[in-house]
């Protein structure tokens, strides 16, 4: 009885350390911002095409209306975002909806 009360406790400890630490599968997992909601492409290329009217570069230093977390949206790490990589911040929710 008392080593089933003992790996139960332990159960529990080892499944809320992994829900905390972002293992509850499936789910955004940002670290720091806080995540919105996932876009539509649609509404992602509507949102892209206000953040860049000109050019095909979102610079970092432009970015602070529509992205969350540029750190982790920049694959690249080269301080400007591509399409491609606005697009799969959009599927993860890392892309802010202006409203505009």
């Amino acid at each position: 009885m008392r080593k089933l009360v003992i790996l139960t406790g332990l159960a529990l400890v080892l499944g809320t350390g992994l829900v905390l630490a972002g293992g509850g599968g499936g789910q955004n997992t940002m670290s720091s911002g806080r995540p919105s909601a996932v876009l539509t492409p649609e509404r992602c290329s509507q949102l892209w095409k206000m953040a860049v009217p000109e050019g095909d570069m979102l610079p970092q230093a432009n970015s602070g209306p529509f992205i969350v977390n540029f750190a982790q949206v920049d694959a690249d790490a080269d301080g400007n975002l591509t399409v491609t990589e606005f697009e799969a911040a959009c599927g993860k929710g890392m892309v802010k909806d202006t409203g505009k």
